[in-house]
C-alpha cells in the first residue's frame, strides 16, 4: 500500500478582491462573483517567490517528520518560478536539508499534483530504496493575468500559493488508481507569446498568458472538456473501489461548470469545496480543498475521495484515495 501521509499549504496574506478585479477589467463586480466565482483570491508580494512558497508548505507538511526519511522530491510547482531554466526542486531539497533525497522538476500545468501522486506511487512501487516521496511547489500564476485581455477572462481566477504532500510506503491514506487524458489539439491555445525560442527575446516582451484564438478554443472545450473531466473522475473511481465517491477535491473553475460536474456525479455541494475565497492556484487547489474539507469535518474514515484537475495543454486527471485519517498540518 502506498499512501498520502501528510499535506501542507502556504498562503500569502495578500488578497485581490472582486471589486479590484472589476475595476481593472471593467467587468461588473457581480459577474466576477457569480459567474467567475471569485470573491477574492490570494496574491503574493513581489518578494514572495515560488521556491519560498514550496519550502514553507513543505515545512508544514514535514512537521514531526525526520528529514532523512525523505528519499525523493518531485517539484510540482509552476514553471513561472524564481528563474527561467532552473531546477527549483533541488533548491527546495537544499533549503530543507533533505540530504538523503534526490530531486526532479515535473510539470503537467494545473494537473501537476494529481499526476505527481501517480508518479510518486510508481517510484515507491518500483524502487525498494524509495519509501517516502515529497511533492511540493509554489505558484505565482497571478502574475500572468492581464485584466485588459478579454480573450483571457477564464484565467482571471489565477492566484498565488504553495502546497506539499508526503507519500509513503505502508502508511497514510491509501492512494488508489489514477486516470489521465492529454489532448494536444489544445497545446497552442493558451500561451505566453514571447520569451521562448519561437518568439525572440529581442522583441517586445509580453509576460501574460493569452488565448490567440478564443472562439476556436471555446468550441473545442465545449465539445470535450466536461466529458473528459467526467471520464477521468469516473474511471479513477470505478477502477479503485466499487463504492460511490464521497468527496470530490477539484480545482477552482467557473461556478456553473463546478456545479454541473457535481450534478453529473450525483454529488451535493457539500461533497466538494468551492474555492471562491482563494482563486485558482494551479496544482495546489486539491491540497487546499482537502484541508478545508478536514477543517469542516466533511471527511470520515473509509470515505472514497477523488482528486481531479485540468491543466492547459490540455491534461485532464484524477486519482482516487481511501480516507483513513486527517493529514493536513498547519492552519488556513
Amino acid at each position: 500500500m502506498i499512501g498520502l501521509i501528510s499535506t501542507g499549504m502556504w498562503l500569502p496574506k495578500g488578497r485581490e478582491t472582486s471589486k479590484e478585479i472589476s475595476v481593472k477589467s471593467n467587468i461588473p463586480q457581480d459577474i466576477i462573483e457569480t459567474k467567475m466565482g471569485i470573491i477574492e483570491k490570494c496574491r503574493a508580494r513581489e518578494d514572495e517567490h515560488p521556491s519560498m512558497m514550496a519550502v514553507e508548505a513543505a515545512k508544514r507538511c514535514l512537521k514531526g517528520i525526520d528529514p532523512k526519511t525523505v528519499d525523493a522530491i518531485i517539484w510540482t510547482g509552476s514553471e513561472h518560478k524564481d528563474y527561467p531554466v532552473w531546477s527549483a526542486g533541488i533548491y527546495v531539497q537544499n533549503e530543507l536539508e533533505l540530504s538523503n533525497a534526490w530531486s526532479v522538476d515535473m510539470s503537467a500545468r494545473c494537473s501537476s499534483n494529481v499526476v505527481g501522486l501517480k508518479f510518486a506511487k510508481a517510484l515507491i512501487q518500483t524502487d525498494k530504496k524509495i519509501n517516502r516521496v515529497l511533492l511540493c511547489g509554489g505558484h505565482r500564476t497571478g502574475d500572468l493575468v492581464n485584466y485588459n485581455d478579454p480573450n483571457a477572462r477564464f484565467l482571471y481566477n489565477l492566484s498565488d500559493g504553495g502546497s506539499a504532500m508526503l507519500v509513503g510506503r505502508n502508511e497514510g491514506n491509501p492512494i488508489n488508481e489514477a486516470s489521465i487524458i492529454t489532448d494536444g489539439d489544445f497545446s497552442l491555445d493558451v500561451i505566453i507569446p514571447s520569451g521562448g525560442t519561437r518568439a525572440s527575446s529581442s522583441k517586445e516582451h509580453n509576460k501574460f498568458l493569452t488565448v490567440p484564438n478564443v472562439s476556436e478554443m471555446r468550441e473545442k472545450l465545449a465539445k470535450k472538456s466536461l466529458n473528459n473531466f467526467l471520464k477521468v473522475i469516473k474511471e479513477s473511481a470505478q477502477c479503485s473501489r466499487p463504492e460511490p465517491i464521497d468527496y470530490l477535491s477539484i480545482l477552482h473553475m467557473k461556478k456553473s461548470i463546478h456545479l454541473g460536474i457535481l450534478e453529473q456525479l450525483e454529488l451535493s455541494e457539500n461533497d466538494s469545496t468551492y474555492l471562491d475565497h482563494f482563486g485558482h492556484f494551479g496544482a495546489p487547489d486539491q491540497v487546499l480543498s482537502l484541508a478545508l474539507a478536514e477543517k469542516e469535518n466533511k471527511l470520515k474514515n473509509g470515505d472514497h475521495v477523488v482528486m481531479a484537475s485540468a491543466g492547459i495543454g490540455y491534461t485532464w486527471s484524477a486519482i482516487s484515495l481511501t480516507w483513513k485519517e486527517n493529514c493536513f498540518r498547519g492552519t488556513i
